[in-house]
């Protein structure tokens, strides 16, 4: 008997848009979503990145070499709409179910001479599991075009159910595909897909917002928003977004993050 389409039960009235998304995301490991953000948004979002990323961003050498921008949602509530974007959210819920967490919202600037960052994915090797159920799953927002010139993230589809979290040292990889997306578009990746930054060999720093969601009930944040969050701002999210950050009963402590950067 033939699997059914994903969003195509008894009770679903699916658009098909969605459904074909979440097909991509169960077949190939990653989906594009384009035009999620109008221009003058996606202009304020790269412009505070790239002017608050010298100040308080770090280097990292992880994977790659680039400046790292952490845990947004402490920076500025002009990032609050992008934890629960309806367009991207309905994807992240439609594979993963509604019992997620944010697990952080980050910014990447790859500059120009910043190599290829190593294909990998984004779970530990104790989580990896059947690729269609993944733990977490990871939505990187172009704060300008993605080209091949300046590092457009590549991605090896249907790698989600290698379970490996890196390809083997000798393994030639013949099918990588490079995102080649317009400013204000998302990809969307299971977490378990291969995928990383290609060499920015333009003249202009390339920015990306990452936003990861993870499994509510066994895992922890990456970056815990609770740590730092200005109280006043509390009011202006919305349920559903203080559901994402634990802060539904208010702000309450650190929460057990990965790290706290500041």
């Amino acid at each position: 008997m033939m699997e059914q389409p994903l969003g195509t039960g008894p009770e679903a009235n699916p658009d098909p848009q969605l459904v074909q998304q979440l097909n991509e995301l169960r077949f190939f490991g990653f989906t594009v979503l384009e035009d999620v953000l109008p221009a003058d948004t996606v202009r304020a979002l790269h412009d505070f990145v790239m002017a608050t990323e010298p100040d308080i961003g770090v280097d990292t050498l992880y994977r790659g070499r680039a400046r790292h921008l952490a845990n947004l949602v402490t920076l500025d509530p002009m990032f609050f709409p992008l934890i629960d974007h309806p367009r991207v959210l309905s994807v992240i819920e439609g594979t993963m179910s509604s019992e997620i967490i944010l697990g952080s919202l980050n910014a990447r600037v790859v500059y120009p001479g910043d190599p290829d960052q190593g294909l990998h994915s984004d779970v530990p090797v104790p989580l990896l599991r059947h690729g269609e159920a993944p733990l977490m799953m990871n939505t990187i927002w172009a704060l300008q075009d993605f080209t091949a010139a300046n590092g457009a993230t590549r991605v090896v589809p249907g790698s989600h159910n290698s379970g490996l979290r890196v390809p083997p040292s000798d393994f030639h990889i013949p099918f990588v595909h490079k995102a080649e997306i317009r400013a204000g578009s998302v990809i969307v990746i299971n977490g378990q897909t291969w995928h990383g930054s290609g060499e920015n060999r333009s003249d202009t720093p390339r920015a990306a917002l990452f936003g990861h969601y993870r499994f509510a009930h066994w895992l922890r944040f990456q970056c815990d928003p609770h740590d730092r969050f200005d109280p006043a701002w509390l009011p202006m999210l919305s349920d559903r977004q203080k559901t994402l950050m634990r802060m539904i009963d208010g702000l309450t402590g650190q929460h057990g993050a990965d790290f706290y950067e500041r």
